[in-house]
């Protein structure tokens, strides 16, 4: 009698993911939108269609102080809350899909809604809604280990972030610790900025993900700035995947098709 092949921890269903697209040569896509903008009512539209076209879903729970972040993702921030958008109406909602979208689904969170919410509570929550992990950018690793093993215990992924002068001892250790992927950001400042033009990374770029690549056993991702097809295509081989955040914030934004818009990214028509 065959045995039956045990189920992937949800953490590892993320790397999973983005290895396998890695695999083909090309860079996987981790689409970002800021839940309940630009309105709530769009949520789980606008969130199909991220998930029909991306590799792994990441999601923004609002706050009102988004240190990490740039002036677009502040607005969507800020106008999701202003229209009500919490983290439990954020769980309900994906916690209500039926079917789930197959693209594995992260919440990148600052620390305050998570506590606020109870760390007693989070993970069984969260893997009820379909969340497979978390990143949490004001987080340091030395205060992470109460979240850590609240999502170790629903098999959640906590992904470590790097930026280009982590030292060498230190981004060791963050890979080592990393659950689902590895985040590398492209440079130090926040998000939606792009270094150099806008159709070329400067080699010390991918310098930078090579060094991560070699001290990482899960996926690295690149992220921050990353809003062409030439940026992504020049990544492959240098990350397993990449973040596009504020650019499709922007689409968003503007009202524009969200699934032209990222099979661009792939130079699909």
């Amino acid at each position: 009698m065959m045995k039956e092949t045990p189920a992937l921890a949800p953490r590892d269903s993320i790397s999973a993911a983005i290895q396998a697209v890695a695999a083909q040569g090309r860079p996987a896509l981790v689409g970002f939108l800021t839940a309940g903008f630009p309105t709530r009512r769009g949520f789980k539209e606008n969130l199909a269609a991220v998930a029909a076209e991306c590799d792994v879903v990441e999601i923004g729970v609002p706050f009102t102080d988004p240190m990490a972040d740039g002036t677009t993702i502040q607005r969507a921030s800020f106008a999701a809350l202003a229209d009500g958008v919490t983290l439990p109406w954020i769980l309900e909602e994906l916690r209500s899909l039926n079917p789930r979208h197959a693209a594995p689904t992260l919440l990148m969170s600052y620390l305050n809604p998570l506590l606020k919410f109870g760390l007693d509570k989070l993970p069984r929550a969260a893997a009820e809604s379909g969340i497979a992990g978390f990143i949490v950018p004001d987080l340091p690793y030395e205060e992470s280990f109460d979240l850590k093993r609240a999502l170790d215990s629903e098999g959640l992924a906590l992904v470590q972030m790097v930026t280009p002068v982590t030292p060498p001892e230190r981004l060791s250790l963050l890979c080592r610790e990393a659950k689902g992927f590895v985040y590398a950001v492209t440079m130090t400042g926040t998000t939606g900025t792009a270094k150099g033009s806008s159709a070329e990374l400067p080699r010390d770029v991918l310098d930078y993900m090579d060094r991560v690549k070699l001290c990482s056993k899960v996926p690295v991702c690149a992220g921050f700035g990353i809003r062409t097809r030439e940026q992504v295509a020049r990544f492959a081989g240098h990350a397993d995947g990449v973040v596009v955040g504020s650019a499709l914030v922007e689409v968003l934004e503007r009202g524009e098709d969200i699934r032209a818009f990222l099979r661009s990214l792939r130079g699909d028509s």
